[in-house]
């Protein structure tokens, strides 16, 4: 009996097999409901069962299958994904250093979406944490002093604390009671230092607990908050998975060999049933569509890169393929982060199921999706319009050739009526929208169009993420179409993206399935080093590399490879000294790994710093088992003339074609087909479109040839789709300019922390689109841009770049250095970009240029309010050193101003590239469009804001707060309901102080800009057109419009906070935040350090304050413990929540934090802090968060309360103190 070969994809909806028989033509496709409890309880085991009755010619129904069928299963499965998603996986308990019971809850304190008052962090995955007394900190040799012992990497590690044993196993029996049977054991610095995990574990084993993730196991590697996550993830996921493969086994008689069951992990790599783990099972589905691609679409030329494009109902999934694999090793699911090797695969909430809004004047296409159930409205469920809709209405599905499952018997096709009249209402409500515009009215086919283009925009911004935004030419790559929608939408990719070559392999609707046939088994080892790289350090990595190899080689062995198969990759994780942004360098065939990691690096970020050492943070060895895959069959090649099976009629630019109708089945090798045309296999449905053409290959794929898209003329007209796909654009082109500069800028603040923000203005400076960094520079950095403008313009010429950070001039505080790129096109200036980095140091009388006590603006550093950094092309050096002379990183700043720089140039770059496809005139008409239709929904908000008041025409909103040193913030809002129009009018704000939370009257603007973008609760652009019904009035001399020698180096992060929660409170919508961003820094002549802390956010009228985030103007990450304890003289002893500190009320308020640092060596702290003396308020009854507080607690025992605002110098022992504020509470309790 011939033995089959089953590759299977378990998706969320569906379940797809493809199998073989070694050395037969034949092949077998099933595709099955993944959920049908009437029919079958597992799909997998099903469809197995199927096709081995087809094979036998013997129905194998309601018995166990016999194995003896079976050469082997590879699966690659969502339910770790979907466990994971809908919070299904086992009850987990954690074990956790003790000071960090709720780090993993923390996590690096950034909220997720910057404009949702109501922060929603994801829900924990652990049920219970107990903390464990046992302390490791790294040091630099061995002290008489300390208990010291090596790590791993060889480096030293004093034990501060060994786990009482008696206690850890009084608190697992505790843990057993609940009924928790799954640990994870999460300690500090156990990735170099595993003894006090494995003391736990050992004792956890005793006691019988069913599975135990261990951190240093499951991925060795620095920083506790990933590494943990990842622990939890596995702890968490592992038993479900187990239990899964247990239920699939047991659809066998007897039992299935190792060898016959095979899982496709997210790094591409089969893995053994056994060893198959939660955490590397995040992507086991995708990862078989990027395998399924790479060894088919490169087969014949693997030098031409590839684009993986695979477009379900929910979402797309797209990555990039050039000979290996492009592998991340840090990446966030669900809201969690995961460190654990995995495919590079950007996911994109647009799909086939995408659903359809018209929204502000705008064409929206998801995030939200109508899923399966009840699905487009073409499924006779009462559903909702979708891109599916949209494509059935233009006719590129036919019901005819899609399965008829659908109404009440499940027997009818799709309905194509219903989707016209779905089309026809919405229709009626843009034309409606737009009928005092002097647009002419829309036709459904129009409509329907439109939100397919605007979709195409969505998925392209992804493409260029994965490509374009990380230096790769997109004009090189072949588009690699695959999954259920993919073939429908991609030459309209393609046109945009400028690719001239698709293909589509002939099982592109199962290629996630046909993939996992072509993975081969993969086994990787790893273990921290530390070592800074040199030649002579070379030879130690390598033969530790070695022994790592040696492990895999002996595992695979077992598992019956023989060496003669087994392939053994090295790789070295390095980073340039001082940074975080590591690179995984394979070993290169010169063994020069410093110079393959320049190389890597220069193209990744586009420089290199050439004075610092390079570290080596893990050794890698990945073992490749090679074994069979299966078969590409040939087809043969056409003799005769194509023929069409029918035509129909599909909508193209515009009006509509004869359209033929093609079965792919049917065209034999070498045919070809010209567009418009429509090819149908059993799994897809793919689109020709005009002026591109198909030719079947000799497997019978697809090569698919796209002419390049001649320029676009759309007139300047306003139209809701354009108005959608230029808004998208405009955006893309800001986010590529963030993606530059992180790229490229050498400094923490800006290439971890992401302190800095890019934007695009018009030829007036006026906001047209930002990538969505830090809110307090967003309104602000356009008001730098006017300043430049009206200082320079007549002088400006072409190659000139400005550089500025004054308060006068648009600047928050000096720290936050502005960029400004002129862009000219047609020898005039079209449009300016920008970029602003907070910058580490800049001068000034304390490191970090944050002093607590400055008094004038000079003693904060250097002022600029305006120089020329480059002129007509040529770097000022000199000059701007001059100017920077007294900062204490200088070498730092000149780097990062080139990033910005360079960011600048690739936001002009995209702009001019995008006037030559839709001209200068269009470009710029759309600009305004954007801002006009932002304006219009601002209008609306304040007309609707009013009316719900129910108040006069004219509504007069009113709040006013206090900063700690008693000086007032008021504000009166008066809503004019007549035009939409408001005055936010500060007049009665107390006058600037002689210190330095006065806030330069840029930051006002950028809260009220960011207060309005929160109050509005759509996804709309946040650009200028927000402030154009807006009137600010700020008497000049006082707190938000002070003098130019005024010190402001906490106003913007102190007071900009206040002013936020006194519109807020204006408005009613929010209690108070926890008011400050708690700026802390420390430093001496060897380091210097600088960090915002978290706190409480308020209540609202329907939500919860969230806890332990930044809230409001800022949204930096802060560092991860361990990196904190590696590169800096301090030992953390305490970051959790502060418990109870949020108000009480119908909605409490947010926890605020405690962050305790102890200092190893002397050095200046400062702290720079509000709400130490006026609590955050709660509101409509709810209760006061708690006020912050700041304490010194030396080594000699004795205790201070600094205050809000202070310098002091720590000495070894002494440790700081911060307990940030707690969000008000919102209601009063019943």
């Amino acid at each position: 009996m011939p033995r089959i070969r089953f590759a299977i994809d378990r998706g969320g909806t569906f379940t797809d097999i493809y199998a073989e028989i070694p050395g037969q033509e034949d092949f077998y496709i099933i595709k099955l409901l993944s959920k049908d409890p009437q029919n079958y309880d597992d799909p997998a085991i099903e469809g197995i069962r199927r096709i081995i009755g087809k094979v036998t010619g013997k129905p194998v129904s309601g018995e166990k299958i016999n194995p003896k069928y079976i050469d082997w299963i590879r699966m690659g499965t969502t339910i770790a994904t979907n466990a994971l998603l809908e919070r299904k996986g086992e009850r987990v308990a954690l074990i956790i250093t003790k000071g960090f019971r709720d780090l993993l809850q923390i996590g690096n304190q950034t909220r997720p979406k910057i404009f949702e008052l109501n922060i929603r962090k994801p829900e924990l995955l652990y049920e219970t944490v107990v903390e464990t007394d046992e302390r490791v900190l790294p040091v630099k040799n061995r002290s008489r002093d300390q208990s010291v012992a090596r790590g791993i990497s060889d480096e030293y590690y004093a034990i501060l604390a060994e786990p009482d044993l008696k206690k850890v196993k009084g608190a697992l029996l505790a843990i057993k009671k609940q009924g928790i049977n799954s640990l994870a054991i999460v300690f500090m610095h156990a990735y170099n230092y595993p003894k006090h995990e494995l003391q736990v574990a050992e004792i956890a084993n005793a006691l019988g607990f069913a599975h135990i993730s261990l951190s240093s196991q499951v991925m060795p590697m620095v920083r506790i908050v990933p590494r943990g996550q990842t622990t939890v993830v596995d702890a968490y996921l592992t038993p479900h998975i187990q239990d899964y493969l247990n239920s699939f086994r047991s659809g066998f008689s007897g039992k299935l060999r190792d060898s016959q069951l095979l899982f496709m992990q997210s790094d591409g790599g089969l893995s053994y049933a056994k060893q198959f783990r939660g955490c590397n099972a995040i992507l086991s589905g995708p990862a078989g569509g990027v395998v399924g691609y790479a060894m088919t679409t490169c087969q014949r030329d693997k030098k031409q890169p590839v684009i993986g494009f695979d477009m379900g109902g929910t979402s797309t999934d797209v990555s990039r393929f050039a000979g290996e694999y492009e592998l991340i090793h840090e990446t966030e699911t669900a809201g969690i982060s995961i460190q654990a090797p995995q495919m590079f695969i950007k996911t994109v909430a647009a799909g086939g199921g995408s659903r359809l809004f018209f929204q502000e004047g705008m064409f929206v296409a998801g995030p939200e999706s109508v899923g399966a159930d009840p699905g487009p409205v073409c499924y006779r469920k009462k559903g909702c319009l979708s891109i599916t809709d949209a494509n059935l209405l233009l006719g590129r599905l036919h019901p005819d050739y899609f399965p008829k499952i659908f109404g009440k018997n499940h027997d009818l096709p799709l309905d194509k009526k219903a989707t016209e009249k779905a089309f026809e209402k919405l229709t009626r409500e843009v034309n409606n929208y737009y009928k005092g515009f002097g647009k002419t009215s829309m036709t459904i086919e129009e409509v329907a169009s439109g939100f397919i283009n605007v979709a195409n925009e969505i998925m392209a911004r992804a493409i260029r993420e994965i490509s374009i935004m990380r230096g790769y030419d997109l004009k090189e790559h072949i588009l690699a179409t695959f999954g259920g929608a993919g073939g429908q939408h991609a030459c309209s990719i393609a046109k945009k993206l400028g690719i001239s070559k698709i293909f589509i392999h002939r099982f592109a609707g199962i290629l996630s399935a046909y993939g996992m046939g072509f993975a081969d088994v993969v086994i990787e080892k790893q273990i921290p080093s530390n070592a800074i790289y040199n030649a002579e350090k070379l030879s130690s990595l390598m033969k530790q590399l070695r022994t790592l190899a040696h492990q895999a080689l002996k595992q695979l062995q077992e598992y019956g490879f023989h060496k003669q198969d087994i392939i053994i990759q090295f790789f070295l994780n390095m980073r340039y000294q001082g940074t975080d942004t590591s690179l995984m360098i394979p070993q290169p065939h010169d063994m020069q790994y410093d110079r393959a990691f320049k190389e890597i690096y220069f193209r990744e970020f586009g420089f290199y710093p050439a004075s610092r050492e390079i570290v080596v943070d893990n050794l890698r060895v990945r073992a490749i088992g090679t074994s069979t895959h299966i078969k590409r069959s040939k087809i043969k090649e056409h003799t005769r003339k194509v023929s069409f099976e029918t035509k129909t009629r599909c909508y193209f630019d515009g009006c509509w074609h004869e359209t033929p109708i093609y079965f792919l089945e049917a065209l034999g090798y070498s045919c070809k087909i010209s567009g418009p045309a429509i090819i149908l296999s059993d799994t897809s449905t793919i689109v020709i479109e005009p002026d591109c053409s198909a030719t079947v290959t000799e497997y019978g794929d697809l090569e698919i040839t796209v002419k390049s898209a001649v320029k676009a003329a759309i007139g300047t007209k306003i139209d809701p789709v354009n108005l959608s796909v230029f808004s998208n654009m405009f955006m893309s082109i800001a986010e590529q300019m963030g993606r530059t500069l992180q790229r490229t800028a050498i400094s923490t603040n800006i290439k971890e922390r992401l302190d800095f923000s890019c934007a695009v203005f018009d030829h007036c400076g006026n906001l047209v689109a930002n990538a969505p960094h830090i809110p307090v520079h967003l309104g602000s950095m356009g008001e730098a841009v006017k300043a430049q403008i009206r200082m320079n313009h007549s002088g400006m010429k072409q190659g000139d770049v400005f550089v500025t950070n004054h308060p006068v001039m648009g600047g928050t505080h000096l720290p936050d250095i502005t960029v400004i790129t002129p862009v000219w096109i047609q020898n005039k200036i079209a449009f300016y970009v920008a970029s602003r980095g907070h910058h580490a140091d800049i001068g000034g009388i304390s490191p970090g240029s944050m002093p607590p006590f400055s008094r004038i603006i000079g003693e904060e550093g250097a002022c600029i309010q305006s120089f020329k950094l480059v002129t007509r092309g040529i770097f000022r050096e000199e000059g701007i050193r001059e100017l920077l002379k007294g900062s204490r990183c200088i070498e730092d700043n000149i780097s990062d101003l080139q990033a910005q720089i360079a960011a600048n140039q690739k936001g002009a770059n995209l702009l001019h590239e995008m006037t030559q496809k839709y001209t200068l005139k269009t470009t710029q008409i759309y600009m305004q469009y954007i801002q006009d239709n932002a304006e219009k929904v601002v209008r609306e908000m304040l007309r609707g804001l009013s009316r719900k008041k129910g108040l006069n025409k004219a509504v007069v909103l009113k709040a006013s707060d206090y900063m700690d040193d008693g000086s007032p913030i008021r504000l009166a809002i008066i809503i004019n309901r007549e035009n939409g129009s408001a005055l936010f009018d500060f007049s009665e704000t107390g006058t600037q102080v002689f210190a330095n939370w006065n806030a330069p009257r840029a930051i006002t603007i950028s809260t009220v800009i960011y207060t309005l973008r929160c109050l509005i609760e759509k996804d709309i652009p946040l650009n200028q057109g927000f402030l154009n019904p807006i009137t600010i009035k700020i008497p000049e001399g006082t707190l938000l419009s002070p003098s130019s020698e005024a010190a402001v180096a906490g106003g913007n992060v102190l007071t900009s906070q206040r002013i936020a929660d006194v519109i807020f409170r204006a408005f009613g919508v929010a209690a108070a935040s926890q008011g400050c961003m708690n700026n802390l820094t420390f430093g001496n002549e060897r380091i210097s350090y600088y960090e915002t802390i978290g706190g409480g956010a308020g209540a609202g009228t329907n939500w919860h304050g969230q806890s332990g985030v930044h809230t409001h103007m800022t949204n930096t990450r802060i560092t991860d413990p361990e990196i904190l304890e590696i590169r800096y003289p301090v030992r953390l002893r305490e970051f959790s929540l502060r418990k109870n500190s949020g108000g009480k009320g119908l909605f409490h308020g947010g926890d605020g934090l405690v962050r305790e640092i102890e200092a190893r060596e002397s050095f200046n702290a400062a702290i720079l802090s509000e709400r130490r003396v006026f609590a955050p308020y709660g509101m409509n009854g709810g209760e006061n968060g708690a006020k912050g507080k700041n304490i010194l607690m030396q080594k000699n025992g004795k205790i201070f309360n600094i205050g809000g605002k202070n310098e002091i110098k720590m000495n070894s022992g002494d440790r700081i103190r911060i307990e940030t504020p707690g969000g008000g509470g919102y209601g009063k309790i019943c």
